[in-house]
């Protein structure tokens, strides 16, 4: 729980920073948090990451665009580019290279069959590129104020990934493959051999 707030960190402080203050000001204080985070886990002595650093360079990249340009826009599109960034990584690490990136870092918690690290590996990259593309829709179809976005992007995105995340908790308890019991082995004090 605990990391999770932490990963959280620069997405709360825009939510705030926006109920007081604007867009703009809200981006700054994102970036800032999230150069912050990771200048804490390394003077923790904690590894960094590989999503902290997708999430650095692409809010410093878009934030900065926005605050740059003065545009909203480009902030509008940071949490798509990073969602179908990442589905692009499951997807390109499956078809093109032939590895399983979620087999990679889940191998030692979950046992599963191949076609299961597929059918999971699949899932998770279709979450992905479908929750960038629904956040275009509420930033950008004109049927949402700016507000409603900012709502969107802290607790609409939020909301589904954790309901996603239940969802393949209970797949995944359907499908993990059980350890092998040694029955070889009989318990102590017992014995198959009958009194001569």
């Amino acid at each position: 729980m605990k990391k999770f707030l932490f990963d959280l960190f620069p997405l709360l402080l825009f939510f705030v920073a926006y109920r007081f203050a604007d867009i703009y000001v809200a981006t700054a204080v994102a970036m800032v948090a999230a150069v912050g985070q990771i200048a804490y886990i390394k003077l923790t002595g904690q590894k960094i990451e590989a999503m902290h650093w997708i999430n650095l360079v692409v809010i410093v990249v878009f934030g900065g665009a926005t605050l740059w340009l003065q545009n909203e826009a480009f902030i509008k599109w940071k949490p798509t580019v990073l969602y179908w960034l990442f589905g692009g990584i499951l997807l390109g690490s499956q078809l093109i290279l032939g590895k399983n990136l979620l087999q990679k870092l889940l191998a030692g918690k979950v046992k599963l069959a191949e076609a299961g690290w597929r059918g999971l590996n699949w899932s998770w990259a279709i979450f992905f590129l479908f929750a960038g593309a629904l956040n275009l829709f509420v930033a950008f179809s004109g049927l949402f104020s700016e507000s409603a976005w900012v709502n969107f992007k802290v607790f609409g995105l939020m909301g589904l990934l954790v309901v996603f995340v239940i969802a393949q908790s209970l797949w995944l308890s359907k499908h993990m493959i059980a350890d092998d019991i040694d029955t070889s082995v009989e318990p102590k004090g017992k014995s198959n051999d009958k009194p001569t």
